[in-house]
């Protein structure tokens, strides 16, 4: 079975950058993705949503089709880089792709805020938005 790799948002950065074929894929709620905000280009696909909070059945064959828009002949093989807040969920997410087929899953292991510090705040300790990366609000 394939495994998930892990990267630094910066790593990361650097990787969706550098390869075409890569795609950012934010799983975090519709709520998380406009409020909290994401980073630019991401691509929203829920893993889990409001308002019944389950699992979305169709998370593989949405990230598929995201994927398909990079490359139509091998979206499978392509780098699928996972965000979250605090880079817990992506990994749910991406033992599922992988039973789906996907090959390259990366997982952000900070996600999007980080983890909470001794005031339980987030992105003070970590997190795409902690370094500065590119990202947008509504």
């Amino acid at each position: 079975m394939k495994q998930v790799s892990s990267m630094s948002p910066p790593k990361a950065y650097e990787l969706l950058e550098n390869n075409p074929k890569a795609r950012l894929i934010d799983i975090r709620s519709s709520m998380e993705f406009l409020f909290v905000g994401h980073p630019v280009g991401a691509i929203h696909i829920a893993w889990i949503d409001d308002p019944e909070w389950s699992i979305n059945p169709n998370f593989a064959e949405e990230v598929e089709n995201a994927m398909r828009k990079k490359d139509r002949n091998n979206p499978l093989d392509n780098p699928v880089v996972l965000i979250c807040r605090s880079g817990v969920r992506t990994l749910h997410a991406a033992k599922a792709l992988i039973e789906a087929g996907f090959t390259q899953i990366i997982h952000i292991k900070e996600g999007f805020e980080g983890a909470r510090d001794d005031n339980f705040q987030r992105s003070t300790l970590g997190g795409w938005r902690y370094y500065g990366l590119p990202w947008e609000q509504c």
